[in-house]
């Protein structure tokens, strides 16, 4: 979660890397994908870090406008740095799901809670690949480097990950992991 002004950087510095773009004029003028991420980012900056309530409303309204316009509903503070969306189109996230680290999203994909509930939502670990058509669901927890393939319904944890899953429900396919399915635009500091 980003909380400070370096936190911002570091996480427009990943999806920039993550979307396989380099910083130009014209990227930031005509990309809406990477507009729509670095609005997000901005928004969750100036929500963590109490900032100036008016700017942060300016920051909202444009992030919601491009939003409509993109066909996304993702709410502030559920991806972690390194977010790769791939295309237009519908994609609907819960606000209390949560998202690691390297994340690449395609269309079409929905991660929502159980049905009836309102906080009973997937968290997801870092190195993620979700596929188009993607339903993910439920109080659950997939782990670290998994694939998830297109059309896949997910309503069980997957918590040791590095596998590739699919079907419906879904149902680990093969033990090939996420790599080379995604750029990972963050990298974990070194410990100390």
């Amino acid at each position: 979660m980003i909380s400070s002004y370096q936190d911002y950087l570091n996480y427009l510095e990943a999806d920039l890397k993550s979307l396989n773009k380099i910083r130009t004029k014209s990227s930031f003028l005509f990309d809406n994908i990477l507009n729509f991420q670095r609005l997000m980012r901005k928004c969750e900056y100036f929500e963590n870090c109490n900032i100036n309530k008016h700017r942060k409303a300016l920051a909202l309204y444009r992030y919601e406008r491009l939003s409509i316009k993109l066909g996304f509903s993702i709410p502030i503070n559920v991806f972690g740095p390194g977010l790769s969306i791939a295309h237009y189109g519908t994609i609907v996230v819960n606000g209390s799901a949560r998202v690691g680290a390297n994340c690449r999203l395609h269309t079409c994909v929905n991660i929502g809670t159980a049905a009836g509930k309102t906080s009973d939502a997937p968290h997801i670990g870092d190195n993620c690949y979700i596929a188009p058509g993607v339903k993910i669901f439920g109080k659950i927890i997939l782990g670290d480097n998994i694939a998830i393939a297109a059309n896949a319904v997910v309503n069980k944890s997957f918590v040791n990950g590095s596998c590739t899953i699919g079907g419906v429900p879904a149902k680990i396919l093969s033990n090939k992991t996420s790599d080379g399915l995604l750029i990972q635009g963050y990298t974990t500091p070194p410990s100390k």
